[in-house]
């Protein structure tokens, strides 16, 4: 674990920074690139379990170990990150309007959950076909929604997993790092944003500003909040909804054992 008091702390921190670019950059370009493109043309249930399965293992260990390893480093950096962002006037602003709200303020985030994780599944129920082709989405997600009950498994778990390690490594580990290298809470918290947005590259323009635009959304309950498991929670809850729910209930794969 560095201290903040370590000599040269700054330019181990940036070394450490490049190397993740480096890493991100291989995963990114090889899942954007030939990978995803042949994915999209597999028409094999047995081939694209097997993808599921390869991209599970990948992100667990590739963006699970970096977590680990990062936050093993940065540890000490975190609370000084945290303390610095509950300084901003708008974090301050924001905590009290909740607290003055009281049991309104937890109604409201009741409504706003729903409106953006229900209301889409219900209105996307009217627009689908059974294959899932003319799927309204925020970037080139289609071929990834599960097709069969085998499938819907395997999304679970990927949704579970995105949940936890991405959270982990883009909302705790990264903003440490780069708080701890460059010494700015605003550059920490935007430039991790924007490396969660450009990681979805093989998702097209739009997913990259969806997703980006997501990121943003959970780094903001993570400040605002305090805690990494409001983020944990809510990534999941919306990698659930787009392959788990809007596959059983508006695709109808239910039916389909996958075998």
């Amino acid at each position: 674990m560095l201290s903040p008091e370590l000599p040269y702390v700054a330019w181990i921190l940036v070394a450490v920074f490049v190397a993740l670019i480096a890493v991100l950059a291989v995963r990114a370009s090889r899942k954007s690139g030939k990978e995803y493109r042949q994915f999209k043309r597999y028409r094999s249930t047995v081939r694209r379990q097997k993808m599921f399965r390869k991209w599970l293992r990948e992100s667990f260990l590739v963006f699970g170990g970096l977590s680990v390893g990062i936050l093993v480093l940065v540890w000490q950096f975190v609370p000084l990150l945290l303390a610095e962002v509950n300084s901003f006037e708008w974090v301050v602003f924001l905590r009290a309007r909740f607290v003055d709200a009281g049991a309104l303020a937890w109604v409201i985030v009741l409504v706003v959950a729903v409106v953006f994780l229900v209301l889409p599944i219900v209105l996307l129920f009217f627009v689908s076909n059974e294959e899932g082709e003319d799927l309204p989405s925020i970037g080139d997600i289609q071929a990834m929604l599960p097709r069969n009950r085998a499938e819907v498994r395997l999304g679970a778990l990927l949704s579970l997993n995105a949940g936890l390690v991405e959270e982990l490594l883009f909302r705790l580990a990264v903003p440490a790092l780069l708080y701890g290298a460059f010494g700015s809470a605003i550059f920490a918290l935007v430039t991790s944003a924007l490396l969660f947005g450009g990681l979805h590259a093989y998702q097209g323009v739009t997913g990259i500003l969806g997703t980006t635009l997501i990121g943003a959304l959970l780094l903001v309950l993570y400040v605002a909040t305090g805690s990494i498991l409001v983020p944990i929670v809510v990534h999941a809850l919306i990698d659930l909804r787009s392959f788990v729910a809007i596959p059983l209930i508006v695709l109808r794969v239910g039916s389909k054992s996958g075998r």
